[in-house]
């Protein structure tokens, strides 16, 4: 009995001393993380612009998540890439972090760096630059409907699990906004102490619902999503253990709702993970056919 409760002493001790050592070496990222010197290749982006066979085709611009690279480019999207070329689109893939000549981390992306390829783009003479969709997953969902509602340019936004309001940038000390906008942090919700736990345990989905509890950071990090200027449709998982998409996604169309929003939207919840809105692209793609792609005729008719 005696060995026992020894050893149970020491393992309270070893645990109590590793949790410490955790909470120590946090506090030490956060406290020396540069938050005011913006990150080597800020507002570099790394794009792929793919063609189809006819004249003026829409065009649509697609990001990853927090995997980083540029996934839209891979092999692993091709066969999805290929089929809006066979519609009649165009597409532009781009990597905006984690790749070489891009920043090392989604810390602090420029709107503008993003931006200018998307304009640059859509100079293209087979491309038809008045009509322009981005379409982007998790945190590439939170970029494109930031994005949206920033340039006018922009026609149409599909948000795959997005969220509703900009959060941290990914870095170790997550101190920083995920985006910039003319040099300048955009308004973001941060990470709280007591969601630090959950983050070290890897329980991603409690980290984030503990930041969402901050009210008045989401209310000023929320994206004013009633300033895009053409139809939005979002697609989130019911049991996204990634973040509340689903949640977030409600709040986007609440928004929408109450702005009075003049063009289509629409939110559809698949049953499922963070993973399986990505099983139901014919579900975006009769968005993009319906309510983007029907508009060319009449020059995407928002100007």
């Amino acid at each position: 009995m005696k060995l026992l409760i020894k050893v149970f002493k020491w393992a309270v001790i070893s645990v109590s001393v590793i949790v410490i050592a955790l909470f120590s070496y946090s506090y030490y990222l956060v406290k020396s993380f540069d938050t005011e010197t913006l990150p080597v290749n800020h507002g570099k982006v790394n794009v792929e612009l793919f063609l189809g066979k006819g004249e003026k085709q829409p065009l649509i611009v697609g990001f990853g998540g927090s995997e980083g690279g540029n996934a839209w480019a891979s092999d692993h999207w091709k066969p999805q890439r290929d089929k809006y070329l066979a519609k009649g689109y165009s597409f532009l893939a781009i990597g905006y972090f984690g790749m070489e000549g891009t920043p090392e981390k989604l810390d602090r992306i420029a709107l503008e760096g993003i931006h200018d390829a998307i304009a640059k783009a859509a100079q293209n003479p087979k491309v038809d630059g008045r009509c322009i969709a981005v379409m982007g997953g998790s945190k590439g969902g939170e970029l494109v409907l930031t994005l949206g509602s920033h340039y006018k340019d922009i026609k149409a936004v599909v948000g795959i699990v997005p969220s509703h309001a900009v959060f941290t940038g990914l870095t170790d000390a997550m101190t920083t906004s995920s985006f910039t906008y003319q040099n300048k942090q955009l308004p973001f919700v941060p990470v709280p102490w007591s969601a630090t736990p959950a983050l070290l345990s890897g329980d991603l989905r409690k980290a984030f619902d503990i930041m969402l509890e901050d009210k008045s950071a989401v209310e000023k990090a929320v994206i004013k999503v009633e300033e895009i200027n053409g139809p939005v449709f979002l697609i989130s998982g019911t049991r996204d253990e990634f973040w509340p998409s689903a949640e977030m996604s409600d709040k986007v169309i609440e928004r929408l709702k109450v702005k009075n929003f003049p063009y289509y939207y629409e939110h559809l919840a698949i049953e499922g993970s963070h993973n399986e809105p990505l099983k139901h692209f014919e579900k975006i793609d009769t968005f993009l056919d319906q309510h983007f792609k029907a508009d060319q005729v009449n020059e995407c008719r928002r100007k």
